[in-house]
C-alpha cells in the first residue's frame, strides 16, 4: 500500500473538522442590560395622598364655583354657602353691622349665611300690613328649610363634579377620575353624617357677636326672655332674622338695650394691672348695659405703691357702685386708699355688704407679690384664706343673711367655698373660665380687663381685654345668663360678645331651687374644657 504523504493527511484532517466547526452551537446571547429607571415608581400611599389632595382641591373649587344658593328669607335676600372649615358651625354675616357665629355642628364644613340686602317691597308690605308679622316666623322657617335642602343638593353635585373634573385633568384616565368623584361623595356623606350627629339647635341660645353687632346685646333679648322664649330652633332662627330686619330698618342706629326691670346686672372685671384704658371701657359697659354694680376681683394695680394711687381716682365716676377685693399685686396701701373713695365697697376677712340688691362677701389675697415671685407656702395660704371666707359665709347664713356672691382673687382660694354660696368670682389667671364645682357652687373666673397691662407686649400676641355682664333675677338672686365680652388687645380693634346660659336655664331643664343653696349643673361656656388648676404663678 502506498503511503500517503503527511502533508496530504494534514489537509484531509482540516477538511473533516470543518463541518463540525460550521455546526458548532452558538453561545446563548447574554440578556441585554435592564434599562436604567430614571424615577422610582410611586408608592401606594403616595398615590393615595395625591388622590386625596386632588379630591379636596376639586371639591373646594366646586363649592366656590356653584356651591351657593340665593334664598329669600322673609323680607331679606340671603346667600347660603358651604365652606371647608376645621371647626364647623354657622356664620351669619350681616354686612356692614358684623356677624353672628353659632356652634351649630362639628364637621369639616361651615354654613355661611350672607344677608345681602333688605327687599324694600317685602319690607314695605310688612309695614303696611302688620298682621303679616304673626306668620313671619313660620314663613322664615319654611324659607330656611327649602334653602338648606337646595344648598345640600347643589353642594353635593358641585363637590362630586369638581373632584371628578380635576381628577380627569390631572390623571387623564376616566377610571381615576371616577374614583376621585366617588371619594368626594364619600367624604361629603361622612361630613353630612357628622354634622347631623352633632347638630345642636340650642346653639342659637349662645351666639357670638362681632363687629357693630357686639354693641347690640338686645338682639337676643334680656336675661328673662332668653330663659322663657328660646324653646324651638325654627322660631329662634326666625327671631334672629326678624331682629336683623329691624337692624337694617334703622340702618346705623342700633336698637337701645332695654333691660328687664326684674334683672340685676353685675359687671365683673379683674386684673386691670394699671391699664388706664380699662376705665373708659368699664364706663362704656356700665352705660350700655345699665350695670347696677361693678365687681373687681383684684390686681387693679401692678406694684401697689402709693405713687400709683392716683390711678384709682376714676373709680368714683364710673356710674355704679364698685365692689373690690385685694389681689396679689394690690398692697394694703392700695386697699386703704380705695376705702377712702366714695362709691367703693372694699371687702376683706369675709366681710359682707348688700349692694344693688345682692349680698357680697370677699377676702383679700394673703400674698403680695408685685415682682411676680412665688413665695413658699403660697398655696397653703390661699387655701387658708378660702377656709376663712367659707367660715364667714356659714356665719352669714346662720344669721339669716345668706351671701349671694363670694369674691376671692385666686381660684385656689375660691374653691374652698364650694357648697357655701351659689356663686364665687375670681381672677388671677388672665383667662376666663366657668365651672360648677363638686358641691354645686359655680366658679366664675374672669380674664384680664386690662389686657394683662404691660405684660401685653411680652407674648407673641397681645392679650385680649375681657369682662362679663352677669344677669341675676331680682327675686331669687340667682344667675340667669351672662355675656362674655372680649376686645382685641394692644393695637387691635376687634370685639366679640357671646351669650351663655346656665344648664338649669336651658329649655326643658328642671328649674333651679330658689332657697339660696347652690345647685349642680355644668353651665360652662365651653363644655369639655378643663378646669383651671390651682394657680401656682403670680400673673
Amino acid at each position: 500500500m502506498a503511503r500517503v504523504p503527511a502533508a496530504v493527511l494534514h489537509v484531509l484532517d482540516r477538511i473533516r473538522r470543518a463541518p463540525r466547526a460550521l455546526v458548532r452551537p452558538r453561545r446563548a446571547a447574554r440578556p441585554a442590560p435592564a434599562a436604567v429607571e430614571l424615577a422610582p415608581r410611586p408608592r401606594p400611599w403616595t398615590r393615595a395622598l395625591g388622590l386625596v389632595a386632588v379630591v379636596l382641591a376639586g371639591a373646594w373649587l366646586g363649592l366656590l364655583i356653584v356651591g351657593d344658593v340665593r334664598v329669600p328669607v322673609g323680607p331679606m335676600n340671603t346667600t347660603m354657602t358651604l365652606r371647608p372649615s376645621l371647626t364647623g358651625g354657622t356664620k351669619i354675616n350681616v354686612s356692614p353691622l358684623g356677624a353672628l357665629q353659632l356652634d351649630s355642628h362639628v364637621a369639616p364644613v361651615r354654613l355661611d349665611v350672607n344677608v345681602d340686602q333688605l327687599d324694600p317691597d317685602r319690607a314695605q308690605a310688612l309695614v303696611d300690613h302688620p298682621e303679616r308679622l304673626s306668620g313671619l316666623q313660620d314663613e322664615v322657617a319654611r324659607d330656611v328649610e327649602h334653602g338648606t335642602l337646595d344648598l345640600a343638593v347643589r353642594s353635593c353635585v358641585a363637590v362630586v363634579a369638581g373632584a371628578t373634573a380635576l381628577g380627569l385633568a390631572v390623571y387623564r384616565r376616566p377610571r381615576r377620575a371616577l374614583a376621585a368623584g366617588g371619594l368626594a361623595f364619600t367624604l361629603l356623606a361622612a361630613s353630612g353624617g357628622t354634622a347631623y350627629a352633632t347638630w345642636n339647635p340650642d346653639s342659637v341660645l349662645e351666639p357670638k357677636f362681632s363687629g357693630l353687632l357686639s354693641s347690640a346685646p338686645s338682639l337676643v333679648g334680656d336675661a328673662r326672655s332668653i330663659v322663657t322664649e328660646f324653646d324651638v330652633y325654627q322660631k329662634e332662627l326666625a327671631r334672629l332674622v326678624t331682629n336683623v330686619t329691624k337692624l337694617y330698618d334703622v340702618t346705623s342706629t342700633l336698637p337701645a338695650y332695654q333691660p328687664d326691670p326684674t334683672t340685676i346686672r353685675v359687671l365683673h372685671v379683674s386684673d386691670i394691672h394699671l391699664n388706664p384704658a380699662s376705665w373708659k371701657i368699664i364706663a362704656s359697659l356700665v352705660e350700655q348695659y345699665k350695670v347696677n354694680v361693678i365687681v373687681d376681683s383684684g390686681d387693679t394695680m401692678d406694684h401697689g405703691t402709693a405713687a400709683e394711687n392716683g390711678f384709682l381716682d376714676p373709680v368714683e365716676d364710673l356710674g355704679a357702685p364698685y365692689v373690690w377685693v385685694r389681689g396679689n399685686h394690690d398692697s394694703l396701701v392700695t386697699q386703704r386708699y380705695l376705702e377712702g373713695l366714695k362709691n367703693v365697697h372694699v371687702l376683706d376677712d369675709g366681710r359682707a355688704r348688700t349692694v344693688a340688691g345682692l349680698r357680697f362677701a370677699g377676702i383679700g389675697d394673703p400674698q403680695f407679690t408685685p415682682d411676680r415671685s412665688t413665695k413658699p407656702g403660697a398655696e397653703a395660704s390661699q387655701e387658708l384664706a378660702g377656709a376663712r371666707l367659707a367660715s364667714a359665709l356659714r356665719d352669714q347664713r346662720a344669721a339669716g343673711t345668706p351671701v349671694d356672691i363670694a369674691i376671692a382673687h385666686e381660684p385656689s382660694a375660691a374653691r374652698e367655698v364650694d357648697g357655701e354660696v351659689p356663686l364665687v368670682l375670681a381672677g388671677h389667671v388672665h383667662h376666663e373660665d366657668m365651672e360648677v364645682m363638686k358641691y354645686g357652687t359655680r366658679l366664675r373666673i374672669e380674664g384680664s380687663t386690662g389686657g394683662s397691662g404691660l405684660r401685653a407686649v411680652e407674648g407673641t400676641y397681645p392679650d385680649p381685654i375681657q369682662a362679663s355682664i352677669l344677669y341675676f333675677d331680682r327675686d331669687t338672686r340667682r344667675l340667669q345668663a351672662w355675656d362674655q365680652i372680649k376686645l382685641g388687645g394692644l393695637g387691635l380693634t376687634t370685639a366679640e360678645v357671646s351669650r351663655h346660659l346656665p344648664k338649669e336655664n336651658q329649655p326643658g331643664a328642671t328649674p333651679s331651687p330658689t332657697d339660696g343653696t347652690p345647685s349642680p349643673g355644668d353651665g360652662t361656656a365651653s363644655p369639655g374644657s378643663p378646669s383651671p388648676s390651682p394657680a401656682e404663678s403670680t400673673p
